[in-house]
């Protein structure tokens, strides 16, 4: 009896944390920098009134109050759909306020898509949203029983608002899974689907604690005085992860000095490829191999080759480059080792730079 008294109480802390999650979402999202090319306040006010209407009756609270205080999140086009989340998947949000605006930027798109242009798409397309370089996918596509699913969540309120440039879907949960833990280790923090140049899709997204932490890579070698080495890894790092999107561990052999960033972008490429292993391995277990043991690289066709491994106290050479900081930066998934020089192409004569 005494469980059965207390009934009403869950419903009242839901509604109370949901207020409380609005307050500090709201808060927070407004002491970012606004995009003052949006005149919402004057020309799609009456507009953005009804649909924040349209919201609430459909029990989207949190994403209706928001729509009118912070629009440009959510609109930077001159047409626009919504995905809204629910208030449960936010309530207990605990993001900084710039990962709460990616979260909401990739519920939005700058396409105009009601449920039956989203019927008419096929599975596997893609289409771009608000957050830069960031697509989501329709995963399922039943025009008979009128079911969309947009990066396997639900579709689960079709068309809450159609009205002029605006159009508003309520999902049945958030299109990615986001941990800041994650973002501090240098992970992706918005998990999206890999797609084409044709907005195909050509992997559902990966969840990035399994894979390498490129970003993560890219900042030590920054950090370490590796720049140049860093900025050709990072304008090439696309390529890598479309064909090694489920890399889990690599080895970088690191040169202080990189003159290829000049390079034209396959060349570029090709190099930087070559100074990475797709598996991880330590000074230690590099010099247990033989001499002359060859180490497959990124660069297909591309090996490298154990040049002198007498025991782990004596001088380790890979491609007759000396490995001068063994063990620089090591985690699960990866390890870095600081070299004198870049290694040398044999079929690329300028490679000696």
């Amino acid at each position: 009896m005494a469980c059965s008294s207390n009934w009403w109480r869950a419903p009242v802390y839901f509604t109370v944390s949901v207020l409380l999650a609005f307050l500090a979402i709201s808060t927070a999202l407004r002491s970012l920098p606004r995009d003052n090319s949006l005149q919402t306040k004057t020309t799609i006010a009456p507009l953005l009134l009804d649909a924040s209407s349209a919201l609430r009756k459909s029990g989207f609270n949190i994403i209706a109050t928001l729509l009118q205080i912070t629009p440009e999140i959510f609109i930077s086009s001159p047409h626009s759909t919504i995905f809204a989340i629910p208030d449960s998947s936010i309530a207990n949000a605990s993001h900084t306020s710039w990962l709460l605006k990616h979260l909401f930027q990739y519920h939005a798109s700058p396409l105009q898509l009601s449920m039956k242009d989203l019927l008419k798409k096929h599975r596997g397309s893609c289409f771009p949203t608000l957050f830069h370089g960031k697509n989501v996918a329709l995963t399922k596509v039943d025009e008979k029983e009128r079911v969309v699913e947009i990066n396997h969540v639900l579709v689960s309120h079709p068309d809450i608002f159609l009205n002029g440039p605006l159009t508003i879907h309520g999902v049945l949960g958030p299109f990615t899974s986001m941990d800041p833990r994650y973002v501090n280790q240098g992970w992706d923090h918005i998990q999206a689907p890999i797609c084409d140049s044709n907005l195909s899709l050509v992997s559902e997204a990966i969840d990035t604690k399994n894979v390498v932490e490129w970003t993560h890579v890219i900042r030590l070698l920054s950090s370490k005085g590796f720049v140049s080495f860093a900025i050709g890894l990072n304008s090439v790092l696309d390529g890598i992860l479309y064909d090694k999107m489920k890399l889990n561990s690599v080895t970088v052999f690191a040169p202080p000095e990189f003159s290829f960033v000049a390079s034209a972008s396959s060349l570029l490429e090709k190099i930087v490829r070559f100074h990475i292993l797709p598996r991880k391995l330590t000074y230690m277990e590099l010099a247990s191999l033989p001499a002359n043991a060859t180490l497959s690289t990124l660069a297909p066709d591309h090996d490298l080759e154990i040049s002198k491994a007498v025991n782990i106290t004596q001088e380790l050479m890979i491609n007759q480059v000396k490995i001068v900081a063994p063990n620089m930066f090591e985690s699960k998934k990866f390890v870095i080792h600081g070299i004198s020089q870049a290694f040398k192409l044999d079929e690329l004569p300028n490679t000696s730079r």
